[in-house]
């Protein structure tokens, strides 16, 4: 890595003028919408933010995911100002336009497999999510929808059912939904009290035992599941999981919705983390976050024969695929094709680093990920794997402090995850690991 550091600066953090927005959100915003670094921005470029009170930060977060190959690229901008200057809605539905039909034939052209070639515009993941559960029940004519445990599908209604965790996602929002739960395949955690690779990947054995049963034999319409477990921990599968996943499908005819809303768009150094994976077929992918360059626009791209069982007007809305969003999309499609040749060695300096710190702070029970997307788990005893979720926040406010934006994750909430542009540039990405190991200093002191 190279010597030169970035031009980090923090003085009062958060600072007065944040402060005295903060006082605003708290009179005008509702206090469900949290806010997990309360630094108000004024600039985003490249990996660094700039807030109202001048101090600069490294981003290690993207915005949940989001800006995959930094914040502001020019190629990204321009496109926007050049769409939003001839027009910036039409509803597709009632007038269409050019690029909701390229970005859809973009997303067939980069699909994991030629099959998956239609697709349908939405507005967030969570709606793309919904829609991939929607279509999968109309063409099987089956009512039942699979998620795994530790997953995380959106806020809204179904997407919240399909979500594992209670706190504070679902907590006093019921009756969801019906849909039903299996385990993930959480080695660190194995809820099978079994070791990878002797447990021979018992974890997708017992999906097919369970679709075998009486109550679900002939009624499965689908499984969702996220390649990496992202809110859920950042948690990796072994390779076979979903090659194995892919088969029982099949067995049972049901589809495999892959949730590509976190991991895709180039994160793990392919367009779609699945493509990882030797074996593994979905029937629907769903994307969003990183495909629009920060722009709310979203995707669910199937087989054709299923995406067209549903009626003319069975899908849609009145600003999906939005025309400047579509417009961003295409822009960031090329600039992640080009930016993912960056992430092995992204991945591999964090991983040097992280395993670094492991042996310095013990407190790191386990480090996985994979790209440009990986995370630590933090545990009070290496035996018992107790959760530190204290010293994870501790850790999170630390870095603030010095100037980085971290995210914690996990369903223990012990978890500090990290998903940097694809293209950080390698004096940011040295100093962000600077700035994580004095955190974990300062943040497990006893």
């Amino acid at each position: 890595m190279a010597a030169k550091k970035a031009s980090i600066k923090t003085a009062e953090v958060p600072g007065p003028k944040s402060q005295e927005l903060s006082k605003l959100k708290e009179k005008y915003i509702s206090k469900a919408i949290g806010v997990g670094a309360p630094v108000y921005i004024e600039k985003a470029e490249g990996s660094l933010f700039t807030d109202i009170d001048g101090n600069v930060f490294i981003d290690m977060g993207s915005g949940i995911g989001v800006m995959n190959v930094g914040h502001s690229p020019k190629e990204v901008v321009a496109a926007i100002k050049k769409q939003a200057e001839k027009f910036v809605h039409t509803c597709f539905m009632v007038t269409p336009y050019e690029s909701y039909v390229r970005l859809a034939e973009k997303l067939a052209n980069v699909a994991p497999h030629p099959g998956l070639s239609k697709s349908g515009l939405f507005n967030s993941g969570a709606e793309a999510v919904e829609n991939s559960v929607k279509i999968s029940r109309h063409y099987t004519k089956r009512p039942a929808a699979f998620s795994f445990v530790h997953a995380f599908h959106g806020r809204t209604f179904l997407a919240m059912a399909l979500t594992s965790k209670e706190m504070p996602y679902k907590a006093g929002f019921g009756p969801l939904p019906e849909s039903y739960k299996v385990e993930f395949a959480y080695c660190y955690r194995c809820p099978f009290k079994m070791e990878y690779p002797s447990c021979g990947v018992a974890c997708a054995d017992k999906i097919d035992e369970i679709w075998s049963t009486p109550q679900f034999q002939g009624k499965v319409a689908c499984i969702i599941g996220e390649p990496i477990a992202g809110e859920g921990g950042f948690i990796v599968p072994p390779k076979e999981f979903y090659s194995k996943l892919t088969k029982i499908c099949k067995k049972h005819g049901v589809l495999y919705i892959d949730d590509e809303i976190q991991t895709g768009a180039g994160r793990t150094g392919k367009m779609w983390c699945v493509q990882h994976w030797s074996g593994v077929e979905p029937d629907l992918l769903v994307s969003g976050k990183g495909i629009g360059g920060g722009f709310p626009v979203s995707a669910c791209t199937g087989r054709p024969e299923i995406m067209d069982s549903v009626q003319v007007g069975g899908l849609g809305g009145t600003f999906g695929g939005n025309p400047v969003a579509c417009s961003a999309a295409l822009a960031q499609f090329p600039l992640i094709e080009k930016g993912m040749k960056n992430v092995p060695k992204v991945n591999a300096y964090m991983v040097k680093r992280l395993k670094e710190m492991q042996k310095k702070f013990p407190i790191i029970g386990d480090i996985r990920g994979m790209g440009a997307m990986m995370a630590i788990e933090l545990v009070s005893d290496a035996k018992t794997k107790a959760p530190a979720a204290k010293e994870a926040k501790a850790i999170k406010g630390a870095a603030l402090k010095k100037g980085m934006i971290l995210l914690t994750c996990g369903t223990l909430d012990n978890v500090i995850r990290m998903h940097p542009s694809i293209v950080i540039p390698d004096d940011v990405l040295e100093q962000a690991m600077d700035i994580l190991e004095a955190s974990m200093a300062e943040g497990t002191k006893a």
